[in-house]
């Protein structure tokens, strides 16, 4: 199961502060729009997502369909077949990709720690 590229997404309390810190660490930003309350910023070896006022805790993120750059892969894991896998080996999912749909979907589950993990697929 290849559940595509992995990023962490930080809940932050001044979008602002948060931003100037992680660049005096070497990480610009790549995307993101700041006046939403979000933006994506990498070094030359992690990717990590800024959100102020979207979400409570910090969130693993795969994207299937997306190499590190967001840009779409020509043969990937759709997220309603991860969660398949995922269902059939007993984990239970938080929320689900709707199984009757193509595209853009995701799911949320919870690690035994209570750490959330979203796999997001935006194809």
């Amino acid at each position: 199961m290849e559940l595509g590229n992995f990023s962490i997404s930080l809940a932050v309390k001044d979008l602002a502060i948060s931003r100037a810190f992680y660049e005096k660490l070497g990480f610009a930003q790549i995307g993101g729009e700041a006046e939403q309350g979000w933006i994506i910023l990498q070094n030359t070896t992690s990717t990590i997502g800024l959100f102020q006022g979207m979400f409570d805790q910090n969130i693993m993120t795969f994207n299937p369909g997306w190499t590190r750059s967001c840009e779409t892969l020509e043969s990937f894991d759709d997220v309603r077949e991860i969660q398949r896998t995922l269902e059939a080996s007993g984990i239970e999912l938080m929320t689900r990709a709707d199984e009757a749909t193509t595209g853009p979907g995701s799911v949320v589950l919870v690690d035994p720690d209570g750490n959330q993990i979203l796999i997001d697929q935006h194809v």
